[in-house]
C-alpha cells in the first residue's frame, strides 16, 4: 500500500508561488506516475499536472506556463512549484499516484492512490 501526504499549502498573493510537495511511503514509487489535482469550493476535481516515470510531463491548459512538475526518485517526492499564482487557483490540491508510470495519466480513474489535500489560497 502507497501512503501519500502533501505539504507546502498556503495564503498569498495573486501573482506570489508556492512550491507543493508529495512524499510517498509504503513502497518505492520510482516506476510509478504522479500527478497533482485539485477541487476548488462546489466544483468537482480536476486534473493539473502530471509526470511519467520517465519525466515526461502534461499539464493543464490553466495552468501551462505557471505550474512545473517535478520529481525526486531517491525522495519518493513529487513537486508543483506554482508561479504566476491567480485567485482561480485556489483549491485544495491533491497528489496521486498510479502503479502503470510509463505514460502521463491525467484523469481522476487512472489514479489509485491519493493524498488528503492541502489548502492553497490566493488572495486578490
Amino acid at each position: 500500500q502507497v501512503q501519500l501526504v502533501e505539504s507546502g499549502g498556503g495564503l498569498v498573493q495573486a501573482g506570489g508561488s508556492l512550491r507543493l510537495s508529495c512524499v510517498a511511503s509504503g513502497r518505492t514509487v520510482t516506476n510509478y506516475g504522479r500527478g497533482w489535482f485539485r477541487q476548488a469550493p462546489g466544483k468537482e476535481r480536476e486534473f493539473v499536472a502530471a509526470i511519467g516515470w520517465t519525466g515526461g510531463s502534461t499539464y493543464a491548459d490553466s495552468v501551462k506556463g505557471r505550474f512545473t512538475i517535478s520529481r525526486d526518485n531517491a525522495k519518493n517526492t513529487v513537486y508543483l512549484q506554482m508561479d504566476s499564482l491567480k485567485p482561480e487557483d485556489t483549491a485544495v490540491y491533491y497528489c496521486a499516484a498510479r502503479r502503470h508510470g510509463s505514460a502521463v495519466a491525467t484523469t481522476i480513474q487512472q489514479y489509485e492512490y491519493w493524498g488528503q489535500g492541502t489548502q492553497v489560497t490566493v488572495s486578490s
